[in-house]
């Protein structure tokens, strides 16, 4: 077997236990494989144990990235995520290439997205970042800016509003670490209170899988764990 090979199995490994801990079924669960920085061969790697669904932070990357994984494996059905900070002259490649997109925080960029959504395509699948530490250095919609934000892009026509993603301020205290878990889990429950069809929490990471699962985590994201240490210098 081979290191991701291996490591995906720890990482499902991993995220069973999490689910049995929660007493959630762990086919709830989505494994979302951060692939930036590492090459299509990383991918089809990945593709060939069974992972199907991919995250990207660079747009030109991912761009070469899925031809060249495409020219190496035309029968892969993959599904492309991006999860980086969207720029507005990136929107309409963004919204021609990704079947998902996980950060947005502004109208703004939901209807250029929901306008350059090629028609020939299912609907881009859209889940609204949160900053849900308060942090300066992170973008992300306010909690209380939320519910606004998911009526807008909801009636936008060539989006699916999912759900809510977040990246909390490490906590160092696995139960501390449970805390903004827990306030996305009822701003969802608040979005469906309000007759929003959402049914994604994009949340948790390697180092706090198991407290996002505790809460309620229907995607996490895990990118080291699978492919190792990455070398932004390449």
């Amino acid at each position: 077997m081979s290191a991701i090979s291996d490591n995906l199995q720890a990482v499902h490994t991993a995220i069973v236990e999490a689910a049995h801990k929660a007493d959630r079924d762990p086919a709830t669960i989505g494994l979302l494989a951060v692939s930036k920085t590492f090459g299509p061969d990383a991918v089809v790697e990945a593709a060939a144990n069974g992972q199907v669904a991919f995250g990207e932070n660079y747009l030109q990357e991912a761009l070469d990235k899925m031809t060249a994984v495409h020219a190496m494996r035309p029968d892969l059905a993959l599904t492309w995520h991006f999860i980086g900070p969207i720029q507005s002259n990136k929107t309409r490649q963004i919204a021609s290439h990704f079947d998902w997109v996980h950060a947005v925080d502004r109208e703004k960029t939901a209807q250029r997205l929901s306008d350059q959504r090629p028609e020939g395509m299912p609907p881009l699948n859209i889940c609204l970042q949160v900053n849900i530490s308060g942090e300066a250095s992170k973008s992300g919609v306010a909690p209380e800016e939320v519910l606004a934000l998911a009526q807008k892009v909801a009636s936008m026509p060539r989006l699916r509003l999912r759900g809510l993603m977040a990246i909390p301020e490490p906590a160092g205290d696995p139960e501390k670490q449970r805390t903004p878990f827990v306030r996305m889990r009822e701003l969802l429950a608040r979005l469906r209170a309000e007759g929003l069809a959402v049914d994604t929490l994009s949340m948790g990471m390697s180092g706090d899988l198991a407290a996002a699962v505790a809460e309620g985590a229907t995607i996490v994201r895990i990118g080291t764990a699978i492919f190792g240490h990455r070398d932004y210098a390449q």
